[in-house]
Parts: C-alpha cells; structure tokens; sequence
C-alpha cells in the first residue's frame, strides 16, 4: 500500500523514482498510473484527476494524504478479498468482514441496515462504514443487501477483483466534492480499462490445521483495435472461501475466554429444558419418555447450562462469481466513449447453535410466544395447565418461562444469495478556452443488489401454541409437542408441524447523473486558476421483506417486519485552485484550494458544505498542507424507514444479586426503583435469564442529516539529499481532528442499564420494560440525532527505497495512526454523558490508540522476499461482566516470496507466503458478541499458508 505524498523534489526526477521503485506496502510515491482516479486514460507526464478533487493536478502535487493500494500490494497480503486488504490500513477501524457469524439470531441491529451477513466494509477512523463514501472510477456504487435490512454501505466484495487496477483511499473529509457520507474519508476503486493481452492469476490457501481452506482464479483478457482506436478489457474471478468452526479453535471453544466448562455466559435454554414454575427454577435429571414425574427434575445450576459455541462458524464459507467487461470508444479527436459492466453472485452461510425455544411471559420474544399458556391436558406437561398471565382481565401468570434448546432441528443455517449489478456510460472530451485546455464529462450509472436467504431451524408459533394448548383442540395436521422429556423427545412428526423454513429478500438500486466540467480560468504568475464545477442527481431505493410468517410475528427467532423507502438528491457543486506564490524564497510554491457543494434532499432537505486547504512548499524537500472541511450524512434508507424489529443484545443486567454481599446500596435502591423484586427467585436474590437482553429497534422518518466539522494538517518530507544511499527517503505527518454532530444512533443498551442503575437517570430507566419479576423484556432502541463524536489523533509514515547494488535492493514502508482521542456524548436527564473509547473495547469495536504497519522488502533478480508486520496496541473491556479486563497488544508477522520469470515465452510469476506466522491468537474478549475476541481488529489464530502461480501472455 502506498501514500500518495508530494515528492518535494522536481516532479520529473520524482516521477523516475516512483517508477523506478518495485511494489512497495503503503509508500511514499506513486507508480505511474495508467488511469486517473475517474478511470480516464492518463498520458505520461499530464496532470490527471486525483481522488480528493475534481481539478487536473499532478500527480505529484496532492494536497490531501491519500493511500495508494495497487495489484501487486493486493497480492502481497495473500487475502481474497479487498475490504480484508484495506481493513489491515493503520488509519482503518476494521468493519464487517468474513470473520462475522451474525445472520439474524442476534437480531436485526440499531440502525435499520441489517446483520449484513456475508458482506465485507471498509471503516476509517473508527466512524462507521456509513461515514465512509466508496466510489468506483469517482462515481458512486450501489449499497449492500443480505436479506436482514436495507443497509447505508457498500459491500467491498461485489466489486470484480479481477477488475480492481488499484484503490486511493482518501484520508481527509470530502462532503463538499463528492456529497454526502464521505465524513471520514473516501475509498475510491479505480477499474481497468485497457489491458494487453490475457492474465491469469490461480491462488490456493488454507489454515495449518487444514480448515478454512480458500481458492482465488482470477483472469483477464484486453485488446485494441487499431483500425478504430477501441480498447475492450473483460474478465472474471471466482474466489470460494470454506469454514472455521469454533469447536476447531479451543480460544473459542465456549461463550467465554479461558473456560473449559459452563458458567452463567452459556445459554439457559438447555436440551434438557428449564421450567421456572412459580418458585421453582428447574431442569431434568436426563432424558424422560412420556410424561415426567416432578422426580425427574432438579434445581437448574450453571452447569446445566448449554455451550452454543461449537456449532457457530468462527470463519464463514461463501462463493463468489464475478464478471466485468469495460470498452473505451474515440468518437473524433476530442471525445470519447466509455462503458463498463459489473456482475457479481455471492453465495454464503452463517450458522447459529439450534433455535433456543422461549415461552411464557419473561421470555421476552414480544409476540405470540410470550403469551402461550401450556394446557394441562398435554399429555407430557407434569406442570399443569402453566398460565401466562392476562392483564385484561387480572390474571397472573403462574411461571416465567418454558425454555427448551430444540437440538433435534438442527442448527439454525442461513444461506445468502446475492446479486449485484453494475453498469456505467461516459461521454467526455476536451477543448480549449480562455487560452487552456477544458476537460469534461457526462455519466450515467445504475445499480442494483439483489438478496434472497433461505433460514432453516425457525418454528412457526402459532402451530407451537395449538401444539401445546388443548390436546382436543390439536387436530388434524398437529402433534401434541414435548418440550418436557430432554433432548431427543421432539419426533419428526412434531418437528414436521412447527418447523418451517424461513425465506427472507432485500434489494437496494441506485440511479446516478453527473456532469463535471474543469480548466484553467487565467494565469496568475505563480501559475493557472484551476476551477471545477458540476452537477449531480441521484435516486436511491431500497426494501428489506421478511417472511410472511416473520412479519406475523409467528416466528420463534427475530420478529421483523417489512421496510421500504427512497430519496432523491439534486446537488451542485464548485471548485478553485488558485497558485498564490511559487519560485520565491521559502516559497517554493503556495497554492490555496476551495470548494463548495449545495445538495437538496427528498427527505431531509438541503444543505452547504464548503471545504478550503492549502499547501506550501518552503524548500524543494518540504511540503506543509492543510484542510478545513464541512460534512454531512443524509439518513439512509434502513435508518429512515426501518421497521421495527428486535436485537439480542449480549448485556449484563447490572441488578444482578443486587441481594448479594458488598452490592452497593445506592444501585440496589436504583434498580428496586426501576422495578426488580427486593427478593425474588429460589435464592431470594435477582438473576437476568438469559444473556442476552432484547432490543426493540427502528427507524425514524425525523431524522436529520449528521454534520461534521474536519481539520487534517501535515508536512511531507522528501530528503533528496540522500540521493547516495536512499533512492526514496520520505517522511509524511498528518494531524486529524474531526467532530460529528447529531450522530444518527441509539443508546447503547449496556450504557443505558448503567446509567439506570448507577444514577436512576430518567432518560435511561424509561427506556427500559421489565416484567413482574423483574426481568427486561424491552430496550427501547429507536434511532434518534442523538449524539456527538470526537476524534483526533495522527497518521506518521516513512518510506525507504535504496540503490539497486549487487546485493539487491532494499525498500522499509511503515505506516502509523496514533488516535488520541474518540469521544462519544450522549444525552442524560440532566446534561451529557461522555464515553472516552481510545484505548478501549466496546464489545463491537476496538478503539486501539496505536496501530501500524511495516514491510520490509528485499529484491534481487527476479526474486522478491517481503516481511510484513503488523501492531496493534492494548486496549481495555468497557462495561459487562468484565470491565476494565486488558486486551494484550497484538504483534503480527507475515512473509511472503516472489519469483518472476519466463516460461514457453510466457511472463510467470510464483508466490508462496504465510500470515500470522507465529500463529498468534487474538486477545481474549469477554463482552465481544461473537467468538470471544474482536473480528474486526484481530486475525484468526493460527498460521494462514497460500501459493499463488500467475501468467501473462
């Protein structure tokens, strides 16, 4: 991966070192690109269109830190796909990956987006990958589907990696040149467009313990046709990833770190049941044909408990077959014609333990199975008629729940099918006025994803609930079910009745048109007024359709019901860079940059972003620049108009034994106030039921677009003094400070039963449902403008090429972010709330203060050998069981050896590597909901091995 920086010497003798340096991971020039960042042609030594601004610059004089990842840098990491890639970037937070087993049995999340099963993000500066515009040839892609919501970002991996040229990813905000979302920067997927003849690439890899075995065929095959001047590239990839269970990792092997048994983080809904039937809180003593006798039950402890673990993917398999094709057409000397076309079929799973079956009023299921009352008359209920209660007519329940893990189902499996689809046309062309040249552009783009999920292992409640009411009212097609004899009881012809399969569907589309026009306006005598202006109009819809009996609400997983929305924008934009000085002491050049951008929005109205920057060159070596910049994010679809549905949040309720010894008295009145029994339960004391706690979710239609405010400052040095021992020798700082206002979100439901129990705060215990018995049944989580976030810290990189001696050459990129600050405010009764994230682990996100990244590379010949290594600092657990627990600091190594060479006339190239060559595991995570450590920030254990054979002819 490389930065583009400002090479401070003269822009020809730095071009002929960036050129003549091989790949290098994150450094400080750029190889000479073929495309611009729009996906133009760009000839030798002209200015091009550069990721950061629409205005012709050169390439060597960017004024904004952007990082550079090419093919070759691609290849290096050994990883199949390019959000993996860009996730390992120092300034990047991680986001949804392969690594992710969620598909709905934690529920739908907060932001009306979905689970995004199968999908892979990019997130910069820990801000979400809402708040991170992707583009492709500077245009905008369609967002993502996986059939659980309609999300507000881009799925990385339905983009053709056999297309991907290279990737510029912008470090600076960007609202004011591209327009909404791009708060924390910008990732812009620059695409091929010409390309001789064919190139194949065939990669195979796979753990040391011989799982999660992967393969990546990629080929590609361009041509020109002299006669007309036409260029046609086409290609395809398929890329298959197989499993990791957590049962093959022992790190993973149980709901908590470091534990060989069940504690109170395993499920209560066990094979062999439990029944908390009046006072009593009970389970089997084993297996019982027919009716049981109250002899065969004992009290429920810990260790009766069920591990969910085993059966839950750590690493997730999918399928990927993906198609492009690109033409560029000259129309005459001045105009041309471009096209391209992307195709692309993921097919993955996620998989869950078997459906933990909840009834009776603590449930906290809100629908039909909270309110089921088992009759009497089924003939294997020992209990009695067990009532849940009516409030309309006074009646109380006389048990709490009924929970059964119903292990003859088998695992709840869901299977995504997605399909995307791409299309873009240009017409551009040049010409000349006000004595400069003119260049400009008309585009028009579609897109459209497209999901289905097929979910086995649901059950149907209403067939539950006759199945277990009145045996003389279970006629016909129903079987009278057994939830009372432990695991094995529940026939084929019960399951027949109540079990269904579950088939759910997204889509999201998008219509773009742009038109940019850019030139030179006069010359000033430090050189030309560069100005770009342009226009935009964009239509964008999406909806998310469960399953009809889903949106009954009949299911016994995660209740959901449909959503479906759109907006249209219209925006114009403007754009100056104006030369103030050049070729003068200490002012070797200073240049100062405006923009501008007006968007009107159908939902949330209209707004003005300005950006302003500059750059001075006070010596040859030495470039100091900076930027302000105004932002903004427009709700997206599933954020404005999501159902509501529910999320099985992995909280700790801290009313916990709130009877126990040493539990403080202040927090005992609190949660007594905000309705817990003073005693309750066998032991006389409160326990919460299950680990995880429900969510109620939504969006909200009032939403207001997010602003941000951006400041980056920096300097670039270039030590061309050191010509003798340093071909590139490189220094780049740059400072980042940036402020979210009315962030869209909803409290974090562990903060909120904090700060209820810690304080009584009105806000965050009205929030908050508990039944009779104390337990919550409800978290009220709909979204809201709501909070503010700030950030700021520093990116520092160094970039090393040297001379090519008989002994090779040597080349050290290293990359570093230092975050100094992430601080979230939210509001309480009487004022803000503050939570400081550096340095921390929220359960979902790691904020380390420290990443980096270095690689080392030495090439002679033909042979290249490359030592990549990456840190990343400790942090510490915020909230749940375990706050304050220390999350090690991470070291890893990956190594990699090229080869190029020539065969039968043919280009080769080989490639073996390994990642994670110590085999180092991830810190242990307590409050982590997946897999006991954090999937966005921290690699698998265990060695990753790959060989990788290309060809070009």
């Amino acid at each position: 991966m490389k930065t583009w920086s400002i090479c401070a010497s003269a822009a020809s003798a730095a071009l002929a070192c960036a050129l003549a340096q091989p790949s290098l991971a994150q450094s400080s020039a750029p190889p000479a690109p073929t495309t611009d960042a729009s996906g133009a042609e760009a000839a030798p030594n002209a200015d091009i269109i550069v990721t950061g601004s629409r205005i012709r610059h050169n390439a060597l004089d960017q004024p904004s830190p952007i990082t550079f990842v090419d093919k070759a840098d691609i290849d290096r990491t050994g990883l199949s796909s390019i959000a993996d890639v860009l996730q390992r970037l120092p300034s990047a937070g991680g986001g949804l990956n392969s690594k992710n087993n969620s598909s709905g049995n934690l529920g739908n999340p907060q932001d009306g987006g979905g689970v995004g099963a199968g999908t892979s993000e990019i997130n910069l500066r820990y801000l979400g990958s809402k708040r991170t515009l992707v583009m492709v040839d500077s245009m905008r892609f369609v967002n993502a589907s996986s059939a659980s919501g309609v999300p507000g970002s881009v799925d990385l991996n339905s983009i053709p990696q056999a297309a991907i040229e290279r990737v510029e990813v912008l470090q600076d905000g960007a609202s004011s040149i591209y327009g909404s979302d791009a708060i924390a920067g910008v990732v812009n997927i620059i695409t091929k467009t010409k390309q001789d003849g064919l190139q194949v690439s065939l990669q195979h890899g796979l753990f040391k313990e011989g799982d999660g075995f992967t393969r990546n065929y990629d080929a590609s095959y361009g041509f020109h046709i002299g006669a007309s001047d036409t260029d046609v590239v086409f290609g395809g990839s398929y890329t298959q990833q197989k499993p990791v269970f957590r049962a093959d990792r022992k790190f993973a092997l149980f709901s908590h770190p470091f534990i060989t048994s069940c504690d109170d983080s395993c499920s209560s809904a066990t094979p062999l049941g439990r029944f908390i039937v009046g006072d009593s809180d009970l389970t089997l003593l084993g297996r019982v044909q027919g009716r049981p006798g109250l002899t065969d039950f004992k009290d429920f402890t810990n260790a009766d408990r069920y591990n969910t673990a085993p059966l839950n993917y750590l690493l997730t398999p999918y399928k990927r077959y993906a198609a492009f094709a690109a033409v560029t057409q000259p129309l005459s000397d001045h105009i041309k014609f471009s096209s391209k076309f992307f195709f692309n079929r993921r097919q993955s799973a996620n998989q869950a333990a078997p459906l933990p079956l909840f009834i009776g009023p603590d449930s906290g299921n809100g629908n039909l199975l909270d309110t089921i009352t088992i009759d009497g008359s089924n003939p294997y209920n020992p209990f009695g008629t067990l009532n849940a209660g009516d409030p309309t007519t006074n009646t109380p329940a006389n048990y709490a729940f009924v929970a059964r893990r119903l292990v003859e189902n088998g695992p709840r499996h869901y299977s995504q099918r997605v399909d995307s689809y791409y299309g873009s046309a240009t017409l551009s062309g040049d010409f000349d006025l006000f004595g400069h040249s003119w260049n400009w552009d008309v585009n028009g783009l579609y897109g459209k994803t497209n999901a289905r999920q097929t979910f086995t292992g649901n059950v149907d409640a209403t067939h539950v609930q006759q199945a277990l009411g009145p045996v003389a009212e279970c006629t016909g097609a129903c079987v009278p079910l057994d939830l009372f004899g432990g695991a094995g009881t529940i026939t084929p012809e019960m399951l027949n009745w109540i079990a269904f399969t579950e088939h759910d569907k997204s889509m999201q589309k998008i219509w773009d048109a742009t038109a940019n026009v850019t030139g030179g306006l006069f010359d000033l005598p430090a050189g030309t007024v560069g100005v770009a202006f342009g226009y935009e109009h964009r239509k964008l819809s999406g909806s998310f359709t469960p399953d009809p009996i889903i949106q009954a609400g009949h299911g016994a997983d995660i209740p959901a019901q449909a959503t479906a929305g759109s907006y249209n924008v219209d925006e114009v934009y403007g754009e100056l860079s104006v030369p103030l000085l050049k070729d003068k002491p200490f002012f070797r050049s200073l240049n100062a940059s405006f923009a501008a951008r007006y968007s009107d929005y159908s939902t949330s109205g209209s707004k003005v972003t300005l950006k302003g920057g500059g750059d001075w060159k006070p010596i040859d070596d030495l470039v100091i620049r900076g930027t302000y910049a105004q932002g903004f994010r427009a709700p997206a679809i599933g954020e404005l108009f999501g159902s509501l549905s529910r999320f099985d949040a992995p909280v700790n309720d801290p009313c916990n034994n709130l009877n126990g010894p040493g539990f403080n008295q202040t927090v005992r009145q609190n949660c007594i106030n905000a309705g817990v029994p003073s005693t309750i339960g066998p032991n006389g004391d409160f326990m919460q039921q299950g680990a995880q706690l429900p969510v109620l979710t939504g969006g909200n239609e009032a939403l207001k677009p997010e602003t941000s405010r951006s400041w980056v400052g920096g300097a670039v040095y270039s030590a061309s003094w050191a010509q003798s021992w340093a071909r590139t020798l490189t220094l780049e700082a740059s400072y980042f400070n940036i402020r979210i206002k009315d962030a869209i979100g909803a409290v974090d439901p562990q903060t909120l039963l904090d700060r209820c129990a810690n304080t009584g705060d009105a806000l965050a215990c009205g929030a908050i449902t508990r039944s009779a018995t104390g337990q919550v049944t409800r978290i009220v989580g709909t979204l809201q403008n709501i909070s503010s976030v700030k950030t700021d810290g520093l990116d520092l990189n160094l970039t090393y090429r040297s001379p090519t001696t008989g002994a090779g050459s040597f080349g050290l990129s290293w990359q570093n972010t230092f975050t100094f600050k992430y601080d979230e405010i939210s509001p309480t009764a009487d004022g803000t709330s503050t939570i400081k994230r550096a340095g921390t682990e929220s359960g979902t996100q790691a904020y380390p203060k420290y990443k980096s990244i270095a690689t080392l590379d030495w090439s002679l010949s033909n042979v290249t050998v490359s030592l990549t290594g990456r840190y990343i600092n400790r942090v510490h657990e915020d909230g749940g069981t375990n706050d304050g627990h220390e999350m090690g600091a991470r070291l890893y190594g990956d190594l990699q050896v090229l080869w190029d060479t020539k065969l039968a006339n043919r280009d080769f190239t080989f490639a073996v590597g390994v990642n994670n060559i110590a085999g180092t595991n991830p810190p242990a995570c307590y409050n982590c909901s997946l897999a006991n450590y954090d999937p966005a920030v921290y690699d698998l254990p265990s060695q990753f091995f790959y060989a990788r054979v290309g060809v070009k002819m």
